[in-house]
């Protein structure tokens, strides 16, 4: 009852710490231009706009970008993608593009249960491969994914070790686990394309 109790008390600081964050600024957006080919096979602009992030998962902010419900995807879409209901991993057998802006890590961070961000994934994409997190927010998911750090500095903790990753930076995350932990002072923005794969 005591953990449970001090799980919910990290969870509402996190909570109030997001709030706090999104009082201070207006919520961060990202321009996004997406194409199609007209009636007449002629490339043309889709969709051009600015997507705001939310912060659904404090205190950081997330949006996706785009959704497919399958691969090989097809073009016959006319509606935005990126309102596609997903969790944290892309449909079955499909993809997601996300940009996340990491805050630095509140300090209640360290405090929290080891498996908290694993609950967030769930059994079922979670690959049976895998030791115990070792990172409060360390997960692994049954997706290739692509990041691509495009401002701030970020740490990649692994099971064994830590990669610092700084804007230009791509990594290859291929269904391992890992965590996000940005140490510095500003938030750091990742754009990650997430690839529903098979078990590891």
């Amino acid at each position: 009852m005591k953990r449970k109790l001090a799980f919910a008390a990290i969870g509402a600081a996190l909570f109030c710490a997001g709030y706090v964050i999104a009082q201070q600024k207006a919520a961060p957006e990202v321009r996004r231009v997406v194409t199609k080919l007209d009636d007449s096979g002629k490339a043309v602009v889709m969709l051009d706009d600015r997507i705001e992030l939310s912060n659904v998962r404090p205190p950081n902010f997330v949006a996706n970008m785009w959704v497919t419900e399958r691969s090989l995807a097809d073009f016959s879409w006319t509606q935005d993608r990126a309102k596609t209901k997903t969790g944290l991993t892309p449909p079955k057998g499909g993809t997601v593009f996300r940009i996340v802006d990491f805050a630095p890590e509140p300090e209640g961070v360290a405090r929290m249960d080891m498996n908290t961000m694993q609950r967030v994934v769930g059994a079922a994409d979670t690959p049976a491969k895998g030791l115990p997190p070792r990172h409060p927010m360390m997960h692994r998911t049954r997706t290739l994914d692509y990041a691509i750090v495009m401002s701030g500095e970020i740490d990649m903790l692994l099971d064994e070790g830590e990669v610092h990753l700084k804007a230009g930076d791509v990594v290859v995350q291929q269904a391992t686990n890992h965590s996000w932990v940005n140490r510095g002072q500003e938030p750091c923005r990742v754009a990650f394309i997430l690839i529903e794969s098979q078990e590891p």
